[in-house]
């Protein structure tokens, strides 16, 4: 099983659709996605973000880091919210990204989340992460 991140994205049109939209109808088709998900046993983690009014950028381009507060100059598309499934395949992938019940203006963008195996297993960092993962598991099992 491979896990991928669908990123929800929305331009200044989906930001203007949503609006003319009943709140209760965005959240009970969002709802439905969301389950389908669960009864399916894709759905990993998934939520959806505060307005970029909210927000604020760390920018690494100089010296040393500048924080702006949102939201950030020209917005083109906004990161709304994400879904961390995990699938067989690419393919299924697809399919889940292809049914999130957006409209003109939104867009998801499907990336692969890198696991243990993509990086060198005699690495310190890596050891060390896998380490913290265990604990974390038996923290939240209790055990």
């Amino acid at each position: 099983m491979t896990k991928y991140m669908l990123i929800m994205r929305g331009t200044e049109e989906a930001l203007e659709r949503y609006a003319q939209l009943p709140f209760e109808q965005v959240i009970a088709e969002m709802g439905r996605y969301n389950e389908s998900m669960i009864d399916a046993g894709v759905l990993v983690a998934g939520e959806g973000l505060a307005d970029a009014s909210e927000g604020f950028v760390v920018d690494f381009s100089g010296e040393t880091p500048l924080v702006t507060d949102g939201p950030y100059g020209e917005i083109k598309e906004l990161f709304n919210g994400f879904w961390m499934i995990e699938v067989a395949t690419v393919e299924e992938a697809k399919e889940w990204a292809s049914r999130a019940p957006l409209g003109p203006g939104n867009f998801i963008e499907v990336r692969r989340v890198n696991g243990p195996e993509d990086f060198p297993q005699d690495n310190e960092w890596i050891q060390k992460e896998e380490g913290w993962r265990k604990a974390e598991a038996e923290r939240a099992s209790g055990a």
